[in-house]
C-alpha cells in the first residue's frame, strides 16, 4: 500500500451484513467489509472469508490491485497522447515527400482523364 501511496487515513471502512448463502450466521454478523478509497472514489466489497480480519486484508489487496490498474491506464493514455502529438509534428523525409508528390501527380492525371473530351 505504501508503494502505491495508499494511506489508512484515505480509507473509509464499514462493516455490513453479508448476503448470499450461509444461513442464520451470515444474517447476524457484520463480517462483510466495504472499503472506500476517498481520493479515487473506488469502492471494494469483500465477504469471501468468515472472519472480519481476513475480509479486511483481502479488501485492501483488491483495492491495491484496482488503484494500480487505474494508474497504469492513466499512464498509458498519457504516453499515447504524447506519441500522437509527436507523430503529428514529425517532419517528412525526402523519400516520403517524393512519394507524396508522385501520388498527387498520379491522382491529378486520373482525375483529368475523367473529364469530358472537348473537340
Amino acid at each position: 500500500m505504501e508503494q502505491l501511496q495508499i494511506f489508512e487515513r484515505d480509507l473509509a471502512e464499514q462493516f455490513i451484513l453479508g448476503s448470499g448463502s450461509g444461513g442464520q450466521k451470515i444474517n447476524k454478523t457484520a463480517s462483510c467489509v466495504l472499503l472506500t478509497h476517498r481520493p479515487t472514489g473506488i469502492q471494494v466489497r469483500c465477504q469471501s472469508g468468515r472472519s472480519r480480519s481476513q475480509n479486511r486484508i483481502e479488501a485492501r489487496e483488491t483495492l491495491c490491485r484496482l488503484v494500480e490498474t487505474q494508474r497504469r491506464k492513466a499512464e498509458h493514455r498519457l504516453k499515447a497522447q504524447i506519441a500522437r502529438r509527436r507523430f503529428a509534428t514529425k517532419k517528412r523525409s525526402t523519400k516520403q515527400k517524393r512519394e507524396m508528390r508522385k501520388n498527387k501527380t498520379l491522382r491529378k492525371e486520373k482525375k483529368q482523364n475523367r473529364q469530358r473530351v472537348r473537340f
